[in-house]
C-alpha cells in the first residue's frame, strides 16, 4: 500500500474520533482542518466517511520495493493471472509468498 492509503487511514480514523466528540459539523471541520492541515472541503469530505464508519479503518502497513529475479515464464503466467483476476502483481506476489510462509512457520 501507498503511504496515501496509511495517510488516508489515519485521517479517517481522527475524523471519527472528532465526531465522537463534536456533533456540530462546523465545528468538527474546523477542529479537523487545525489537526491535519487539510482544506475544509477535505475536512468535510473526511466527516461525512467517517460518519458511516462503523469500526476504525485499519492502517495498512507500509511496504518496499525490492527487486526479484524470476524466470520470464513465470513472470507471463503472473502477468496473465493479474488481468485475469484484476489483481496487481504485488497482491499476488505477496498472497503467494504470505501463503508458504504461513505453511513453513514452525518448521526448522
Amino acid at each position: 500500500m501507498r503511504a496515501r492509503s496509511a495517510l488516508r487511514a489515519e485521517r479517517l480514523n481522527h475524523a471519527r474520533d472528532v465526531w465522537g466528540q463534536v456533533h456540530a459539523l462546523p465545528d468538527a471541520v474546523r477542529q479537523l482542518v487545525r489537526a491535519c492541515g487539510i482544506s475544509p472541503r477535505q475536512a468535510y469530505r473526511d466527516l461525512q466517511a467517517a460518519r458511516r464508519l462503523r469500526a476504525p479503518v485499519p492502517i495498512p502497513e507500509a511496504t518496499i520495493a525490492f527487486t526479484v529475479k524470476l524466470p520470464r515464464g513465470m513472470v507471463r503466467a503472473l502477468r496473465a493471472q493479474a488481468a485475469t483476476t484484476g489483481l496487481s502483481l504485488s497482491a499476488i506476489v505477496s498472497g503467494a509468498i504470505a501463503a508458504q510462509l504461513a505453511r513453513s512457520r514452525g518448521r526448522g
